[in-house]
């Protein structure tokens, strides 16, 4: 019976949409480093479980991770932090804006979501993607906020992605977020997918 390794450099994510958003970013950055293996954990609580037997996989070269902040990023940035401790990794007191690289063996990275600053979540990086100006944003920002407060069926921390759902199905072929960017609806030449993408590149990048 032959055991697979574990490959060499991999990204674990929380969802699909994460995994095919991210996949479709890199394809259209064109970035100059091999892609990693996204791996999608099924789960922010298992992703966050998972970190100390995936840092000391046999082979493993690097290990990227993205999550989201949601409403308190200094509890998620604790539990990261406090998960990675057990692998002798040390991250710092509080994410770093252009978000976290640590050299090492493997080396480590992790980007929380949207911005690393901010509470937020997967939708709220996407929504910086949708290009400036576009008639249609405010409008469906219009719709979710016209919504009486007995009627809506998502919690105020999920207003923005109702409104991105909204911008969504207004497209030629509505779908997932990940089609979006893969199709040129939303741009990836923004500052904050631009950041992200450079994120990439320092941690997958050959050093």
């Amino acid at each position: 019976m032959v055991v697979s390794q574990p490959p060499p450099r991999v990204l674990l994510v929380e969802g699909p949409n994460d995994r095919h958003v991210i996949w479709h970013v890199l394809k259209r950055a064109r970035t100059q480093v091999h892609t990693p293996d996204i791996i999608d954990k099924g789960g922010v609580g298992e992703l966050v479980s998972a970190l100390s037997g995936e840092t000391k996989a046999p082979g493993r070269e690097v290990l990227g991770i993205v999550l989201d902040a949601n409403n308190e990023p200094g509890d998620r940035w604790k539990s990261v932090r406090d998960r990675f401790k057990k692998a002798d990794v040390v991250l710092p007191e509080a994410p770093e804006r252009a978000g976290v690289v640590l050299p090492g063996e493997p080396r480590v990275g992790v980007w929380l979501m949207p911005d690393n600053q901010s509470a937020g979540q997967l939708e709220d990086f996407v929504t910086a993607m949708i290009p400036p100006n576009d008639p249609v944003w405010p409008l469906a920002q219009g719709y979710i906020g016209g919504i009486p407060e007995e009627h809506r069926r998502f919690t105020p921390a999920k207003t923005s992605r109702a409104e991105l759902h909204a911008w969504l199905a207004s497209r030629e072929e509505p779908g997932f977020m990940g089609q979006a960017v893969g199709r040129g609806d939303l741009d990836v030449d923004g500052p904050l997918c631009q950041q992200f993408v450079d994120w990439i590149m320092t941690l997958y990048g050959e050093h």
